[in-house]
C-alpha cells in the first residue's frame, strides 16, 4: 500500500514538473480537455437550468394534473381539419365535472385573455397578463398570498369584479402601501384589490405570476363570451392523492362524452393533456439536446486526447535513462506502466479542473446578465466532467505507458546516454 502511495506522488510530482519545465507544451496540450470539458459541462449545466427552470413554472402543479381543451399539448395522431372542428370546453362543463367527478381533488376552469392596462389614480401598469379562473385554481397551483385573501365560491360565481395582484403590479401601482381594498380600474370598470401574491421572480421567458393579476372568470366570460375559441379556454382537474391516473382519466373521458352526446363510433371532440406527459416531453426534449451537445463537444475531447497522448510520449522519451534505471534495480513492467497511466490521469485531470472552473465563472456571469434565471452548476455536473477528464488521461496514456513498461532495460539506458 506504501508503495503505490509514493507512486501516485511521484507521478503527480512528475505531472507538475511537466506543466512547469514546459509550459507552452503542456498548455497547448491540455487546451483540448480543458476546451470539451468546458463544452460539455457547459452544455449540461444550460440544459439542467432551463430544465429546473420550466419545470419551475409549473412547480406548484401536482404531476398527476389534467388539462382538458380543444387542443393537445403534444403530437396526436388526429388530423389538423378534425381538430379545427373541436368545440371550445365549456363552463356548463366544468360545473358538470364538478358535481359528476368524486374522484377529483380540485377542478377549476379557465381562459386566457389578452392583456390589459391596469390604473389606479394617477399610475399606470401596462401589458398586464391576466388569469381569468375560478376560485378553485388556488387549490390547484398552491398559490402562497403576502397579503389579503384570494376570491371565494360566491364572487367566483357571481363574477365580482375582484382583483389578486403579483408582487410587480402591486408595487408599480402602490408602492410599499397596502393594495387591499383600493379601487383600480381595468377593461375600462371599477375592481376591487382583495389580494397580493408572494414574490415568485422572473422566468427565462419572462413569464411570472409577478407580473399578472387574477380575477374571477365569470367576468371574461361577460366581457368575450363562450364561443371565443381565442380565449382558449381549458378545465384544470387535479386527482385526489392515490387514485389510479388510467381510470381516472376514463372516468373524465366517458362524462365529457356523455354531456357532449358523442356517439360510441366517433373519436373524443377534445384532448385530456396529462402534465406528467408534458415532464415527460421536457425530459426528451433536453435528453435530445444533451446528446447532440455532447457529440459536439466529444470532438474537442478527442483532440485534447491526443494532446496528452502527445505529451505522454513525449515524456516517456524524456525520461528512457530513468525508466532503464529504474528497471535494472527492479522495478516490474506494471510499476511504470502504472506510474504513466497516473501521470496522464493527473494530467488530463488538471486540464478538467480548468475547464470546470471556467463554467463555473461564465455561469456566474451569465446569472448577472439574466435577471432571476439562475445558471446552476450541479455538483453532479462536477463530478461527472472530472469523471470524464480521468477517462481521458487514461485511454490516452495507455500506449505511451504500454511502450514505457516494454523499454529493455540496457537499451534505455544506453538511448539516455
Amino acid at each position: 500500500m506504501v508503495i503505490y502511495l509514493r507512486l501516485i506522488k511521484e507521478s503527480f510530482n512528475f505531472a507538475i514538473s511537466a506543466l512547469v519545465n514546459n509550459k507552452l507544451r503542456t498548455f497547448l496540450s491540455l487546451l483540448g480537455v480543458t476546451i470539451g470539458i468546458f463544452s460539455i459541462i457547459g452544455i449540461l449545466a444550460a440544459v439542467d437550468s432551463l430544465k429546473k427552470e420550466i419545470q419551475g413554472s409549473f412547480s406548484g402543479l401536482d404531476n398527476s394534473t389534467l388539462i382538458v381543451a380543444h387542443y393537445s399539448f403534444g403530437p396526436t395522431t388526429v388530423p389538423r381539419w378534425r381538430r379545427e372542428q373541436f368545440p371550445p370546453v365549456k363552463y356548463e362543463e366544468y360545473q358538470f365535472l364538478v358535481r359528476s367527478l368524486p374522484d377529483a381533488e380540485a377542478i377549476t376552469y379557465g381562459m386566457n385573455v389578452p392583456p390589459e392596462t391596469i390604473r389606479f389614480e394617477e399610475k399606470t401598469v401596462s401589458n398586464v397578463q391576466i388569469g381569468a379562473i375560478t376560485h378553485e385554481y388556488y387549490e390547484i397551483e398552491a398559490l402562497q398570498l403576502a397579503r389579503g385573501r384570494f376570491f371565494n365560491e360566491a364572487e367566483s360565481n357571481s363574477g365580482a369584479q375582484v382583483l389578486v395582484l403579483g408582487d410587480e403590479i402591486a408595487r408599480n401601482l402602490f408602492g410599499d402601501a397596502d393594495p387591499v381594498g383600493k379601487i383600480v380600474r381595468m377593461f375600462g370598470q371599477r375592481f376591487a384589490v382583495i389580494g397580493v401574491l408572494q414574490k415568485e421572480g422572473a422566468g427565462l421567458f419572462g413569464n411570472s405570476k409577478d407580473g399578472a393579476v387574477y380575477m374571477p372568470v365569470n367576468v371574461a366570460r361577460r366581457m368575450y363570451g363562450d364561443n371565443n375559441r381565442n380565449s382558449f379556454p381549458q378545465i384544470v382537474i387535479k386527482p385526489k392523492r392515490g387514485v389510479d391516473q388510467a381510470e381516472f382519466i376514463a372516468s373524465v373521458t366517458q362524462r365529457l362524452r356523455n354531456i357532449r352526446g358523442t356517439r360510441p363510433d366517433d373519436i373524443d371532440t377534445f384532448f385530456i393533456n396529462e402534465l406528467k406527459g408534458f415532464s415527460d416531453l421536457i425530459d426528451n426534449l433536453t435528453g435530445q439536446l444533451n446528446f447532440i451537445g455532447l457529440i459536439i463537444s466529444g470532438f474537442s475531447l478527442l483532440v485534447g486526447g491526443f494532446g496528452i497522448a502527445n505529451i505522454m510520449f513525449v515524456s516517456v522519451k524524456e525520461r528512457t535513462n530513468l525508466i532503464g534505471i529504474q528497471k535494472s534495480l527492479g522495478a516490474k513492467n506494471k510499476f511504470i506502466l502504472t506510474q504513466f497511466l497516473f501521470e496522464a490521469v493527473i494530467l488530463a485531470i488538471i486540464g478538467g479542473l480548468i475547464g470546470l472552473f471556467l463554467v463555473w465563472v461564465a455561469s456566474v456571469f451569465a446569472s448577472m446578465f439574466t435577471g432571476d434565471f439562475q445558471f446552476v452548476v450541479s455538483l453532479k455536473n462536477l463530478m461527472i466532467g472530472t469523471v470524464i477528464s480521468g477517462c481521458i488521461g487514461l485511454i490516452s496514456g495507455i500506449i505511451p505507458a504500454i511502450a514505457a513498461s516494454r523499454l529493455d532495460p540496457v537499451e534505455a539506458i544506453r538511448t539516455g546516454m
